[in-house]
Parts: structure tokens; C-alpha cells; sequence
């Protein structure tokens, strides 16, 4: 991935599932594992791949990504690919095509 996002670079805290940290987290998809919206160690590849398909490194891009994440994203989105998905498209409709910064 291109982009490294570090805990400090979050606006919300999560927490750390010390048991899992070191599973495989997401790469890329096909990924159908289940996807843990309040486990940083989830949460941090995740928005990093986001914020790859989406060319951007703008913190509030990142900060919008965490709140859709964790409190907008409908429930029934589990799976890490479709977690991915539902970010990148509802980021891209938010920034438009062509918006999308570096």
C-alpha cells in the first residue's frame, strides 16, 4: 500500500485485539473474512486501502471514512471486501470523480 496511516493520524480511538493482531488483515480484495469496525488493527489497513483507491491523502478525507465506517455503514456490511466497497463508492460519489486530492 502506498499510504501509512498511524493510529495518531485517526480522529477516534479503537481498541487493540491484542489476540488477533497478528491474522492476516486486508491486502485487497477478494477478501470475504469478517471485518471489525472497532478493531485497530482492522480499521488501519482498511482505510489505507481506501484512501489508495481514492489517490487522496487529505485527513479529513480520512476523518469522513472513520465516521462512515463506524457509525453510518449499515450493519449488515461485515465482510472486509464489501467493507471496502461501501467506503471507496460512497467516498467517491462525496468527492466526485475528478475531486479526489492528492
Amino acid at each position: 500500500m502506498g499510504i501509512e496511516i498511524k493510529p495518531s493520524d485517526l480522529y477516534y480511538k479503537y481498541h487493540r485485539n491484542k489476540e488477533l493482531r497478528g491474522e492476516p488483515k486486508f491486502v485487497g480484495k477478494p477478501d470475504p473474512a469478517p471485518y471489525d469496525r472497532d478493531d485497530l488493527y482492522d480499521v488501519l489497513p482498511m482505510l489505507g486501502a481506501v484512501m489508495d483507491e481514492l489517490h487522496c491523502r487529505d485527513a479529513s478525507v480520512l476523518h469522513r471514512l472513520e465516521e462512515l465506517a463506524g457509525d453510518e455503514m449499515p450493519k449488515f456490511i461485515s465482510s472486509r471486501e464489501d467493507v471496502f466497497d461501501f467506503l471507496a463508492n460512497v467516498m467517491r460519489d462525496t468527492l466526485g470523480a475528478d475531486s479526489a486530492t492528492e
